[in-house]
């Protein structure tokens, strides 16, 4: 849902269709995967024929990890390579030793609040909200399990250029966005924008910019 929004904000050559997961919206009743590599899978199923059409690829925190990982998925499938990945907001697949540690095993609901009140994107008036929380706590517990049971893979780097976002207070450190670099063997680019893990947001036109300018020369369909 929050990345409907940028629709209405993107020139109409470049056709945006946000990923919703399971266990969230439309798919609240489906199970939440923990495992990335399966939920991954899964995914490029179902997007298996979108692919066939020239795409790119934008994942913000563990949706980085998600669209690299799909990315290599779909190349498994046989599916074009994308014209881009964006990785937003995390450590390259190769430096997450301390970046994700503490977080294979499930977090009590104190333990994951206090991690959304470090994050600073959460206001405190839904934090305190029992009845939000009680539907947020267990797709944020599953989300920070896909990550916290992460297992990188060497496998050749992907056929396409690798553009990274990054926060200049956020948790990730230049060197492990740098990192990024090695997963794909066409362009890389580092832009890093003022403030911490929610930039992505609170920077959202010069994003969008960057996102654009990087697709213009293909004028795709995303």
């Amino acid at each position: 849902m929050v990345y409907s929004r940028w629709r209405r904000k993107l020139p109409a050559w470049l056709n945006l269709r946000p990923v919703e997961l399971p266990g969230r919206g439309a798919r609240f009743g489906e199970p939440l995967q923990t495992d990335m590599q399966a939920l991954a899978r899964q995914l490029a199923g179902e997007h298996r024929l979108a692919s066939q059409q020239p795409y790119a690829l934008l994942g913000h925190s563990m949706g980085a990890l998600l669209a690299f990982e799909l990315a290599h998925e779909l190349q498994a499938l046989g599916c074009p390579a994308p014209v881009a990945l964006f990785a937003s907001g995390t450590a390259a697949p190769t430096r997450r030793e301390d970046y994700d540690r503490g977080w294979a095993e499930p977090k009590s609901d104190k333990e994951l609040i206090d991690n959304l009140r470090n994050l600073q994107g959460t206001p405190e008036e839904v934090l305190a909200n029992d009845e939000l929380m009680s539907l947020t706590l267990p797709v944020l517990r599953a989300d920070f399990l896909l990550c916290g049971r992460y297992c990188y893979r060497q496998r050749p780097a992907l056929r396409c250029p690798v553009h990274v976002l990054g926060g200049e207070t956020d948790k990730a450190s230049e060197e492990q966005l740098l990192a990024w670099r090695q997963e794909g063997c066409g362009d890389f680019s580092l832009e890093v924008f003022p403030g911490g893990h929610f930039f992505i947001h609170e920077h959202e036109e010069r994003v969008l910019g960057v996102l654009q300018a990087s697709l213009e020369p293909h004028r795709l369909s995303a």
